[in-house]
């Protein structure tokens, strides 16, 4: 007994150090030559995450497998869907993403010699010897994967995707499946939520991670941010891995590291066209600040404060865009930020604009548009006025609405802790559920109707009206015709029989594709630029009524009359009659 539970401890070790290995390498996504096999690169060139493996799941479907295994049931051909229930955010719409990182975990699923080492130690001793060597030689090859495209707009209980493969494989990636696509999704979705609550026209910046659930969070979050429609975010890495445009500005500790002009080294800045002699930014800066004085009726400002801005402006004269709220917004910070940026204008440069990230956003956006148009008029410098205001400090959706409701004068938002944890709904709740087995269709029965899944292969399509927006998702057994432009198709409550809608649809776009065979990715994967772009043109393609903030209109999602009485049919077979006496 001491000699096995030393090996076991060891073998535990040798795993622990393993997968901290792995995530170091694939978090600085080193070459392929030297990543030692713990993260895969693909035909793109792209590598996968390492943390996601076949041991990234539950013990309970490893467990599973095993029983399914142990009583003969290795070649049962099964479907799943994984689906959700309800849109989050109190909304009427989703964002589907996560779908790439799905696809790659399938086509690089195995257990390696360390994971069938790792499990002969969890498992039960009864556990056979020939289910690990089942496992060893376990890959996708035999999967198929239809899938919405990523980036779509999703609604409730429709799949966004189909496993079909053999029944103790498919059960293995039920959870790394959902721990792929609800972070993904719901991020994407508040994103895009955020993006509505701005419009179109607003700078948005993901500043999460911070605030994210450790450091793969971070990054999902910034790619996902990215992909439901913001502009950029600061998360370094996040930059390098998935060609996201970077931003940042600086914080307050900059501002506060300065005390005087006495504490600035170097305040020597050469001209922007190169052909003049350096120049003393500081002495400059003190001049214009005398005459920003004089024109906004200030005594002084907080010395320190002008110094970090000379400091940085000689670091960044071509990005000069500085915290103002160190100390006090009106009465120093914006003062000192337009003395140090006249005096970069006259050697040549343009500062971008300030971040204000406390106090009334609102009203003191408005005093700072006044501030630089005033600037601008007394000084004959007409782009003065149009300079950046970003605004941060712990925004949410209902902030930016505030703000909308109120006017401001915010150019673009520094986002973070409300958009990576979503702390509206910290989930999404996707499902898994089986839905056939051997060509035997499969319910889930419960007091709850809205737990009642929908039995079978199925396939789905959206209509269109005349106007060209999104009218209804219809969901048909696989087996039925596609709906014809043009001719009415009866779409049905999948549960409340009066509940049926004629349509007449102007388009039908059907919406799942084959993304997954033979092992291999069917499907051209798109960049994060076009996923970002796939969600702009479904968001464009719905009604408003179903995006609004306050009461959304639910979307339509039926099923065709010959899956409603399926699906009823079963219903009542599979549910046992009771008796009273």
């Amino acid at each position: 007994m001491g000699g096995r539970s030393f090996r076991v401890k060891l073998c535990q070790k040798q795993v622990i150090f393993k997968v901290g290995v792995i995530m170091t390498m694939a978090l600085n996504q080193h070459s392929s030559s030297n990543i030692n096999n713990n993260a895969t690169v693909l035909e793109s060139g792209q590598e996968s995450n390492g943390i996601i493996q076949a041991l990234l799941t539950d013990l309970y479907q490893v467990t599973m497998a095993y029983a399914y295994w142990k009583s003969g049931r290795m070649d049962s051909r099964a479907i799943f869907d994984l689906f959700f229930r309800k849109n989050p955010f109190r909304g009427e719409f989703t964002i589907f993403a996560g779908l790439e990182e799905c696809l790659r975990f399938l086509k690089n699923f195995r257990f390696t010699e360390s994971d069938i080492a790792f499990l002969r130690t969890v498992l039960p001793p009864t556990t056979e010897v020939d289910f690990f060597d089942y496992l060893s030689r376990l890959d996708c090859s035999t999967v198929e994967v239809y899938a919405f495209n990523e980036g779509s707009v999703v609604f409730p209980r429709v799949p966004l995707l189909r496993i079909e493969g053999p029944l103790p494989l498919v059960q293995l990636l039920e959870t790394t499946l959902l721990n792929l696509i609800n972070y993904a999704s719901l991020v994407a979705t508040n994103a895009a939520r955020f993006r509505l609550a701005t419009g179109p026209n607003k700078r948005l910046l993901e500043f999460g991670l911070r605030r994210a659930q450790g450091p793969d969070g971070g990054l999902s979050a910034s790619k996902y941010s990215y992909i439901g429609g913001f502009d950029a975010t600061s998360n370094v890495l996040a930059g390098k891995l998935y060609n996201i445009p970077l931003r940042g500005t600086n914080a307050h500790a900059l501002v506060m590291a300065y005390r005087s002009l006495d504490d600035l080294e170097n305040k020597m800045l050469l001209p922007k066209d190169s052909t003049r002699d350096p120049v003393d930014l500081a002495a400059s800066s003190l001049v214009w600040l005398d005459r920003v004085c004089q024109l906004l009726g200030l005594r002084d400002t907080n010395a320190g404060e002008l110094a970090s801005f000379i400091a940085y402006a000689v670091a960044f004269p071509d990005s000069f865009l500085m915290l103002v709220d160190t100390y006090d917004v009106l009465k120093s910070g914006i003062a000192n930020f337009c003395a140090v940026s006249l005096a970069l204008h006259d050697v040549g440069y343009r500062a971008t604009g300030i971040r204000i990230d406390s106090g009334d956003l609102a009203y003191q956006s408005l005093e700072i548009r006044k501030i630089f148009q005033k600037v601008a008029h007394k000084f004959g410098l007409p782009w003065f006025q149009d300079l950046t205001i970003v605004a941060s400090n712990d925004i949410n959706e209902d902030t930016l609405l505030s703000l909308q409701q109120q006017g401001h004068a915010i150019d673009a938002f520094g986002i973070g802790t409300h958009l990576v944890t979503c702390q509206k709904q910290p989930a999404l709740g996707c499902v898994f559920k089986l839905v056939q087995i051997d060509n035997n269709p499969c319910i889930k029965l419960s007091h709850d109707v809205d737990k009642v899944t929908i039995p079978g292969r199925k396939t789905a399509f959206r209509l269109y009206g005349a106007d060209g927006l999104a009218i209804a998702d219809l969901m048909a057994q696989s087996s039925e015709p596609q709906p014809e432009e043009q001719k009415v198709v009866l779409c049905r409550h999948p549960f409340e029989a009066l509940r049926r809608v004629n349509v007449q649809p102007s388009k039908v776009e059907k919406l799942h594709k084959l993304y997954m065979k033979d092992g291999q990715i069917c499907q051209a994967l798109p960049t994060l630029s076009e996923i970002r772009d796939n969600v702009k043109q479904g968001m464009q393609a719905l009604r408003s009524d179903v995006k609004r903030e306050l009461n959304p209109t639910p979307y339509k999602v039926s099923v065709t009359t010959n899956l409603y009485h399926f699906l009823h049919d079963l219903w009542q077979e599979s549910l046992p009659i009771g008796q009273l006496s």
